[in-house]
């Protein structure tokens, strides 16, 4: 199944479940905001681990792609060159900062405006997002980076359709971004 399906379906039962929570009981708001804690603190080993397993390995293998133009930015397409080692760090840092936006957001609808349901469904579903995070599949479940989990990897939207345009790493479209003066240099 769909991995946005299943996000939905899962946040549709937990909805359901957090209804039935008492969280007028003091101590149940406590308890939801240790597992919320707990949760988090799972995602972020997983995440530290990865960033571990990437220096470990120190892979320089280069990596050449041509990224897409941005929906609404510039219509020229860029040349990245950079090595397995720099992107996977990348992905990482992308995934924490991804959290951290997650965290903040929840924080403010906890502590500002009340809230205390969407503390059940962000005790899970980042937890089944982190799992599914491609850079984890390939350096924390060793998993060989082929087929979907080849890098670069694919912008997946909303519905699980590619978002925009797509990586380029064919030698033409490699060629033609080398010659077209939009890239050659190395993304840090």
């Amino acid at each position: 199944m769909n991995s946005a399906i299943t996000n939905m379906v899962l946040m549709f039962g937990l909805m359901q479940v957090s209804k039935k929570i008492p969280f007028e009981d003091p101590m149940v708001v406590f308890y939801a905001r240790v597992v919320y804690l707990v949760t988090n603190l799972f995602i972020f080993s997983l995440y530290l681990f990865a960033r571990y397993q990437i220096n470990k390995k120190n892979d320089l293998t280069t990596l050449k792609y041509v990224e897409p133009s941005q929906p609404f930015g510039s219509s020229e397409k860029k040349l990245v060159t950079t090595t397995i080692k720099e992107y996977d760090l990348q992905q990482v840092s992308s995934a924490i900062r991804s959290s951290f936006m997650g965290i903040a957001i929840l924080l403010f609808m906890h502590f500002k405006l009340g809230y205390t349901n969407p503390l059940v469904m962000q005790s899970v579903l980042p937890v089944k997002s982190a799992l599914e995070q491609k850079i984890i599949q390939i350096h924390v479940f060793g998993r060989p980076a082929t087929g979907d989990l080849k890098r670069p990897f694919k912008a997946v939207g909303l519905f699980g359709a590619a978002s925009g345009g797509e990586v380029q790493t064919d030698k033409k479209a490699i060629s033609q971004a080398e010659k077209s003066g939009s890239g050659g240099a190395k993304e840090d």
